[in-house]
């Protein structure tokens, strides 16, 4: 199969295509003929070896975190799908590869396309559409009145936040920059701060929960907007050592994670507030809920731009350049 992948960690250079071997097809997955993947910023985190630590990834490896296109062969034990299906997925963590004409992951982590999308548009949707929900439902539990801090809520995960708080009767406050105000506005948040206006800390207070997809020090600058037993979820900055022993991450790295974790958590003791790191979980079922949500019209995906395949290398770099507003995606076919 031709597809995009690495031999070696390191910058866009590293970043090779080419034939490999298709993936090997277990008794219980599901093979999948690719029609789409987006890029997400985990696919260069993982290209430049940020990441492995967490996963022992093993070269060549293909890149690539989600898709959509068409099933083409099962395992023997497959029941919920059959060749011809139309699905999209999150690939598993350790079994990524979606930058290739085909790809496999278990039957479990798999969900039929949202029928009113194409194949570009869902497969923008897996990764940053789960992290969303985990992030609101499964970290924060979030419950109908209460309030969230969106930040970048005219990115990938940021514009699928607005959105699912909104389904879920949350109240939304969101940053973005002057042009995406109105943009943001129409996923659903009430309240837009312009951040190049203003300091979102000065004007937002006592949220119950913040979602960052920023870093650096938009963590530390979001405890002054929650109150007092709220929580700052980040999905960029901070994993600390409470993620690494849920990570099952070897002792002999938990003090580098302690380190990384230290100025947010001792932040959120300072404002007594608490904080989570979240790296996201693929989930079938959550995804096949998501779906159903899609087809409500609830959630819609924000696709900025799509490349063609072969311009997959072009696509990274578009991503990682930090312009796009919303998600970026490669096509084989329509």
């Amino acid at each position: 199969m031709r597809a995009f992948y690495i031999r070696r960690y390191g910058g866009p250079e590293v970043l090779e295509e080419g034939e490999l071997s298709s993936p090997p097809l277990g008794p219980r997955d599901v093979r999948i003929t690719v029609h789409a993947a987006s890029v997400n910023p985990v696919d260069w985190k993982i290209r430049e070896g940020k990441l492995k630590v967490l996963v022992p990834y093993r070269f060549p490896l293909v890149l690539g975190n989600d898709c959509s296109g068409v099933v083409s062969e099962v395992g023997a034990e497959v029941k919920a799908f059959k060749p011809g299906d139309a699905v999209y997925t999150r690939l598993g963590k350790d079994r990524i590869g979606a930058f290739a004409e085909e790809a496999v992951a278990a039957e479990e982590l798999v969900s039929p396309k949202p029928t009113r999308l194409s194949h570009a548009e869902a497969a923008s949707l897996p990764l940053v559409a789960l992290t969303a929900w985990q992030a609101l439902t499964d970290v924060a539990q979030l419950k109908p009145g209460q309030t969230v801090l969106v930040h970048a809520g005219a990115g990938g995960v940021g514009s699928a936040a607005v959105q699912l708080a909104k389904h879920l009767g949350v109240k939304v406050i969101s940053t973005a920059s002057a042009k995406n105000v109105e943009l943001v506005r129409g996923f659903g948040a009430e309240t837009v701060v312009d951040y190049s206006a203003q300091r979102f800390e000065e004007v937002v207070r006592d949220v119950d929960a913040v979602l960052d997809g920023v870093g650096k020090d938009n963590v530390l600058r979001s405890f002054r907007c929650v109150r007092p037993g709220g929580i700052v979820i980040s999905i960029t900055d901070g994993p600390d050592l409470a993620f690494a022993r849920e990570f099952g991450v070897s002792p002999v790295f938990w003090p580098v994670f302690w380190l990384l974790g230290a100025k947010a958590n001792r932040a959120a003791r300072r404002h007594g507030a608490r904080y989570r790191y979240l790296f996201m979980r693929p989930d079938g079922a959550q995804l096949r809920h998501l779906t159903t949500l899609v087809e409500q019209g609830a959630l819609r995906p924000h696709v900025d731009r799509v490349f063609p395949f072969s311009q997959t290398r072009e696509a990274l770099a578009y991503a990682e350049s930090g312009k796009p507003r919303g998600k970026v995606v490669v096509q084989r076919v329509d």
